[in-house]
């Protein structure tokens, strides 16, 4: 197993993969068009020549960045390697010099334990009134806001 930045021929494999996790309702589905146009913010688990996990850093704002898209098949869960994706997207935020990375999720303990707290969501304008609004489940989707300062 080794994590790489994602390349364009990967896009559908990563759409396979966070789907399948949106069709449980535990993330939101991504299209291919928006996985094309964001595919330098991901990184990705290969297993062999099989994507068995993905994650992006998106650039939120100037001193703001957001952990996206954070999936892994569960044949590899529990091994480290969402940890392992998350800390690669942290390093990629402090080579660009962003000095707080948040997440929204539906499982923030899994955050903390990487040293993210927990913020109300109503911190995080850029977020809220740029792509939370377009959002089906807004204003009510669940997930809980977390931050990491770098």
């Amino acid at each position: 197993m080794r994590i790489r930045k994602a390349r364009v021929s990967d896009v559908p494999a990563i759409q396979k993969l966070i789907n399948t996790f949106a069709e449980r309702n535990v993330m939101l589905p991504r299209s291919l068009s928006a996985l094309y146009e964001n595919v330098r913010d991901f990184f990705v688990l290969e297993d062999d020549d099989r994507i068995t996990g993905c994650c992006a850093l998106h650039i939120t704002w100037e001193d703001l960045a957001e952990i996206k898209s954070l999936a892994v098949d569960e044949s590899v869960q529990g091994s480290g390697y969402g940890r392992a994706l998350v800390e690669a997207c942290l390093e990629e935020a402090r080579l660009m010099g962003v000095p707080r990375v948040f997440a929204l999720t539906y499982i923030p303990g899994f955050f903390e334990k990487l040293g993210f707290t927990r913020i109300d969501k109503s911190k995080l304008p850029q977020k809220v009134w740029s792509e939370c609004v377009n959002c089906p489940k807004f204003p009510n989707c669940g997930e809980e806001a977390v931050i990491l300062d770098l």
